[in-house]
Protein backbone atom coordinates (compact mmCIF):
# COMPACT_ATOMS: atom_id res chain seq x y z
CA UNK A 1 0.00 0.00 0.00
CA UNK A 2 1.69 3.12 -1.22
CA UNK A 3 1.46 5.99 1.82
CA UNK A 4 0.21 9.22 0.08
CA UNK A 5 1.39 12.55 1.89
CA UNK A 6 0.57 16.21 0.93
CA UNK A 7 2.45 18.38 3.43
CA UNK A 8 6.26 18.73 4.03
CA UNK A 9 5.15 18.31 7.83
CA UNK A 10 3.64 14.88 7.46
CA UNK A 11 6.21 13.76 4.99
CA UNK A 12 9.22 14.35 7.09
CA UNK A 13 7.55 12.34 9.71
CA UNK A 14 6.97 9.77 7.47
CA UNK A 15 10.39 9.58 6.25
CA UNK A 16 11.73 9.54 9.75
CA UNK A 17 10.21 6.99 11.15
CA UNK A 18 11.48 4.48 7.92
CA UNK A 19 15.04 6.42 8.97
CA UNK A 20 14.71 5.56 12.47
CA UNK A 21 14.13 1.21 11.37
CA UNK A 22 17.67 1.89 9.70
CA UNK A 23 16.41 2.37 6.00
CA UNK A 24 18.09 4.01 3.60
CA UNK A 25 16.04 6.05 1.32
CA UNK A 26 15.45 6.27 -2.66
CA UNK A 27 14.03 9.44 -4.16
CA UNK A 28 12.14 9.64 -7.88
CA UNK A 29 11.24 13.11 -8.10
CA UNK A 30 8.64 14.05 -11.08
CA UNK A 31 5.63 16.53 -12.16
CA UNK A 32 2.96 13.07 -12.65
CA UNK A 33 2.04 12.36 -15.88
CA UNK A 34 3.99 8.74 -15.12
CA UNK A 35 5.52 6.98 -17.98
CA UNK A 36 7.56 3.62 -18.53
CA UNK A 37 10.34 6.22 -17.78
CA UNK A 38 9.72 7.23 -14.39
CA UNK A 39 8.69 3.86 -13.56
CA UNK A 40 11.98 2.64 -14.42
CA UNK A 41 13.64 5.00 -12.04
CA UNK A 42 11.42 3.79 -9.41
CA UNK A 43 12.57 0.16 -9.73
CA UNK A 44 16.28 1.09 -9.78
CA UNK A 45 15.65 3.14 -7.04
CA UNK A 46 13.75 0.20 -5.45
CA UNK A 47 16.55 -2.40 -6.23
CA UNK A 48 19.20 0.21 -4.08
CA UNK A 49 17.02 1.35 -1.35
CA UNK A 50 15.07 0.29 1.31
CA UNK A 51 12.51 2.78 0.63
CA UNK A 52 11.45 4.88 -1.78
CA UNK A 53 9.53 8.03 -2.46
CA UNK A 54 8.06 9.31 -5.01
CA UNK A 55 7.32 13.04 -5.51
CA UNK A 56 4.58 14.31 -7.82
CA UNK A 57 4.96 18.00 -7.87
CA UNK A 58 4.30 20.52 -11.36
CA UNK A 59 6.78 22.78 -10.26
CA UNK A 60 5.15 26.19 -11.42
CA UNK A 61 8.65 28.63 -10.84
CA UNK A 62 10.12 26.47 -13.69
CA UNK A 63 7.87 27.06 -16.41
CA UNK A 64 8.64 30.56 -18.66
CA UNK A 65 5.99 29.80 -20.66
CA UNK A 66 2.87 30.13 -18.51
CA UNK A 67 0.68 28.05 -21.42
CA UNK A 68 3.29 25.32 -21.10
CA UNK A 69 2.14 25.49 -17.24
CA UNK A 70 -1.37 25.33 -17.92
CA UNK A 71 -0.96 22.74 -20.74
CA UNK A 72 0.86 20.36 -18.65
CA UNK A 73 -0.79 16.97 -17.72
CA UNK A 74 -2.24 16.15 -14.38
CA UNK A 75 -2.87 12.59 -14.33
CA UNK A 76 -2.66 12.33 -10.14
CA UNK A 77 -5.24 8.86 -9.65
CA UNK A 78 -3.75 7.06 -13.04
CA UNK A 79 -0.69 7.89 -11.53
CA UNK A 80 -0.96 5.87 -8.33
CA UNK A 81 -1.77 3.24 -9.86
CA UNK A 82 0.53 3.08 -12.41
CA UNK A 83 3.31 3.17 -9.09
CA UNK A 84 1.46 -0.02 -7.70
CA UNK A 85 3.52 -2.84 -7.82
CA UNK A 86 7.12 -0.54 -8.70
CA UNK A 87 8.43 -0.73 -5.27
CA UNK A 88 7.12 3.22 -4.51
CA UNK A 89 6.26 3.80 -0.36
CA UNK A 90 5.49 6.88 0.11
CA UNK A 91 3.80 9.84 -2.66
CA UNK A 92 4.37 13.34 -1.74
CA UNK A 93 2.32 15.37 -3.55
CA UNK A 94 1.83 18.92 -2.30
CA UNK A 95 0.23 22.28 -3.53
CA UNK A 96 2.29 25.28 -4.51
CA UNK A 97 1.55 26.94 -1.39
CA UNK A 98 2.43 24.11 0.54
CA UNK A 99 6.55 24.62 -1.11
CA UNK A 100 5.94 27.95 -2.02
CA UNK A 101 4.20 29.61 1.34
CA UNK A 102 6.06 32.47 -0.21
CA UNK A 103 8.05 33.36 -2.87
CA UNK A 104 11.68 31.55 -2.98
CA UNK A 105 13.89 34.42 -4.27
CA UNK A 106 17.27 32.40 -4.31
CA UNK A 107 19.53 33.13 -7.73
CA UNK A 108 22.10 29.98 -8.28
CA UNK A 109 25.43 30.83 -9.99
CA UNK A 110 25.74 27.80 -12.51
CA UNK A 111 28.72 29.70 -14.48
CA UNK A 112 27.84 28.70 -18.22
CA UNK A 113 26.13 25.65 -17.37
CA UNK A 114 22.54 26.88 -17.91
CA UNK A 115 23.48 29.74 -20.10
CA UNK A 116 23.28 27.44 -23.16
CA UNK A 117 20.44 25.29 -25.19
CA UNK A 118 17.68 24.55 -22.68
CA UNK A 119 18.90 28.12 -20.71
CA UNK A 120 19.06 29.84 -24.02
CA UNK A 121 15.54 29.22 -24.56
CA UNK A 122 13.61 29.04 -21.47
CA UNK A 123 15.47 31.66 -19.01
CA UNK A 124 14.94 31.08 -15.98
CA UNK A 125 14.05 27.47 -16.41
CA UNK A 126 16.80 25.83 -14.33
CA UNK A 127 17.17 28.27 -11.28
CA UNK A 128 13.36 26.45 -10.76
CA UNK A 129 15.04 23.61 -11.15
CA UNK A 130 17.54 23.66 -8.46
CA UNK A 131 14.90 25.36 -5.95
CA UNK A 132 12.30 22.96 -6.31
CA UNK A 133 15.15 20.04 -6.15
CA UNK A 134 16.92 21.67 -3.65
CA UNK A 135 13.69 22.29 -1.26
CA UNK A 136 12.95 18.14 -1.89
CA UNK A 137 15.90 17.40 -1.09
CA UNK A 138 15.54 18.28 2.51
CA UNK A 139 12.17 17.21 2.97
CA UNK A 140 12.55 14.04 1.22
CA UNK A 141 16.49 13.25 3.18
CA UNK A 142 17.47 10.46 0.53
CA UNK A 143 20.74 8.62 0.33
CA UNK A 144 20.29 8.22 -3.63
CA UNK A 145 17.93 10.55 -5.86
CA UNK A 146 17.52 9.04 -9.35
CA UNK A 147 16.86 11.27 -12.87
CA UNK A 148 16.67 10.15 -16.69
CA UNK A 149 19.30 11.13 -18.88
CA UNK A 150 16.45 12.68 -21.55
CA UNK A 151 16.89 15.69 -19.77
CA UNK A 152 21.07 15.93 -19.94
CA UNK A 153 21.32 19.51 -19.08
CA UNK A 154 18.77 19.30 -16.16
CA UNK A 155 21.09 15.87 -14.60
CA UNK A 156 24.25 18.20 -15.12
CA UNK A 157 22.69 21.36 -13.40
CA UNK A 158 21.10 18.89 -10.67
CA UNK A 159 24.60 17.43 -10.35
CA UNK A 160 26.70 20.88 -9.70
CA UNK A 161 24.36 22.40 -7.02
CA UNK A 162 24.64 19.08 -5.22
CA UNK A 163 28.65 19.71 -5.29
CA UNK A 164 28.20 23.49 -4.61
CA UNK A 165 25.92 23.14 -1.47
CA UNK A 166 27.76 20.09 -0.87
CA UNK A 167 24.50 17.96 -0.33
CA UNK A 168 25.29 14.34 1.03
CA UNK A 169 23.02 13.05 -2.00
CA UNK A 170 24.39 10.00 -4.57
CA UNK A 171 22.61 11.33 -8.09
CA UNK A 172 22.19 8.54 -10.08
CA UNK A 173 21.50 8.92 -13.61
CA UNK A 174 19.86 5.93 -15.86
CA UNK A 175 19.51 5.60 -19.73
CA UNK A 176 16.61 7.15 -21.90
CA UNK A 177 13.52 4.84 -21.67
CA UNK A 178 12.29 4.93 -25.42
CA UNK A 179 8.76 3.96 -27.22
CA UNK A 180 9.61 0.83 -29.49
CA UNK A 181 10.41 2.91 -32.63
CA UNK A 182 12.81 4.78 -30.49
CA UNK A 183 11.19 8.19 -29.38
CA UNK A 184 12.39 8.97 -26.24
CA UNK A 185 9.14 8.60 -23.62
CA UNK A 186 7.91 12.06 -22.18
CA UNK A 187 4.83 12.96 -20.79
CA UNK A 188 4.63 15.71 -23.52
CA UNK A 189 3.85 12.91 -26.06
CA UNK A 190 0.64 12.20 -24.80
CA UNK A 191 -0.09 15.76 -27.02
CA UNK A 192 1.08 14.51 -30.47
CA UNK A 193 -1.87 13.76 -33.12
CA UNK A 194 -1.79 10.85 -35.02
CA UNK A 195 -0.15 12.47 -37.57
CA UNK A 196 2.76 13.64 -35.16
CA UNK A 197 3.53 10.54 -33.33
CA UNK A 198 4.31 8.81 -36.42
CA UNK A 199 6.98 11.60 -37.21
CA UNK A 200 7.93 12.04 -34.02
CA UNK A 201 10.66 8.86 -34.35
CA UNK A 202 12.72 11.25 -36.59
CA UNK A 203 14.92 13.03 -33.94
CA UNK A 204 15.74 9.98 -32.47
CA UNK A 205 16.66 8.13 -36.19
CA UNK A 206 18.85 11.42 -37.01
CA UNK A 207 20.61 10.99 -33.80
CA UNK A 208 21.17 7.56 -34.12
CA UNK A 209 22.65 8.11 -37.59
CA UNK A 210 25.33 10.09 -36.64
CA UNK A 211 26.15 8.35 -33.65
CA UNK A 212 27.54 5.67 -36.08
CA UNK A 213 29.72 8.19 -38.42
CA UNK A 214 30.33 11.12 -36.17
CA UNK A 215 34.04 11.20 -36.86
CA UNK A 216 33.54 11.67 -40.20
CA UNK A 217 32.82 15.07 -39.95
CA UNK A 218 33.73 17.95 -37.69
CA UNK A 219 31.20 18.44 -34.87
CA UNK A 220 29.59 21.71 -36.55
CA UNK A 221 29.27 19.21 -39.38
CA UNK A 222 27.24 16.72 -37.49
CA UNK A 223 24.62 19.71 -36.27
CA UNK A 224 24.28 20.97 -39.56
CA UNK A 225 23.35 17.16 -40.19
CA UNK A 226 21.53 16.48 -37.42
CA UNK A 227 19.11 19.40 -37.80
CA UNK A 228 18.87 18.68 -41.94
CA UNK A 229 17.54 15.31 -41.38
CA UNK A 230 14.93 15.93 -38.70
CA UNK A 231 14.16 18.96 -41.21
CA UNK A 232 13.59 17.06 -44.22
CA UNK A 233 10.03 16.47 -42.02
CA UNK A 234 7.86 19.25 -42.76
CA UNK A 235 6.26 18.66 -39.65
CA UNK A 236 9.00 19.92 -37.12
CA UNK A 237 10.88 23.00 -36.54
CA UNK A 238 14.27 23.16 -34.63
CA UNK A 239 15.17 24.86 -31.98
CA UNK A 240 18.42 23.81 -31.57
CA UNK A 241 20.81 21.40 -32.08
CA UNK A 242 24.49 21.62 -30.29
CA UNK A 243 27.32 19.46 -30.31
CA UNK A 244 28.53 19.90 -26.11
CA UNK A 245 31.24 18.45 -23.80
CA UNK A 246 28.85 15.95 -21.38
CA UNK A 247 30.87 17.31 -18.19
CA UNK A 248 30.72 21.52 -19.60
CA UNK A 249 27.93 21.86 -21.87
CA UNK A 250 29.93 23.58 -23.93
CA UNK A 251 30.65 23.63 -27.86
CA UNK A 252 33.97 22.84 -29.09
CA UNK A 253 35.50 22.61 -32.82
CA UNK A 254 37.92 19.37 -32.37
CA UNK A 255 36.62 15.98 -30.98
CA UNK A 256 40.20 15.73 -29.12
CA UNK A 257 39.06 18.86 -27.33
CA UNK A 258 36.85 16.74 -25.51
CA UNK A 259 36.74 13.63 -23.36
CA UNK A 260 33.04 12.81 -23.79
CA UNK A 261 30.78 14.28 -26.56
CA UNK A 262 26.84 14.29 -26.54
CA UNK A 263 24.53 15.49 -29.30
CA UNK A 264 21.18 17.70 -28.00
CA UNK A 265 18.36 18.19 -29.82
CA UNK A 266 14.56 20.46 -28.90
CA UNK A 267 12.32 20.66 -31.94
CA UNK A 268 8.60 21.70 -31.85
CA UNK A 269 6.63 19.23 -33.85
CA UNK A 270 3.04 21.12 -34.03
CA UNK A 271 3.01 22.77 -30.88
CA UNK A 272 4.42 19.96 -28.39
CA UNK A 273 8.20 20.75 -27.71
CA UNK A 274 10.19 17.43 -27.88
CA UNK A 275 14.30 17.26 -26.73
CA UNK A 276 16.23 14.30 -27.28
CA UNK A 277 20.35 13.46 -27.17
CA UNK A 278 22.77 10.70 -27.96
CA UNK A 279 26.03 10.43 -26.26
CA UNK A 280 28.38 9.79 -29.12
CA UNK A 281 31.70 8.98 -26.80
Amino acid sequence: MIHLTQTISETRLAIQKEISQGKIIGFVPTMGALHEGHLTLVRKAATENDFVVVSIFVNPIQFNNPEDLAKYPRTFNIDIKKLEGTGCGLVFAPSADEMYPEPDLTVFEFGQLDKVMEGKFRPGHFNGVAIVVKRLFEIVTPTKAYFGEKDFQQLAIIKKMVSMLQIPIEIVSCPIVREHDGLAMSSRNARLTPEERAEAPTIHKALSGIKENYSWFIPDGVKQLVRGEIQESHFFRVEYVDVVDTGTLQPFEDWNDAEHAVVCVAAYIGSVRLIDNIILY
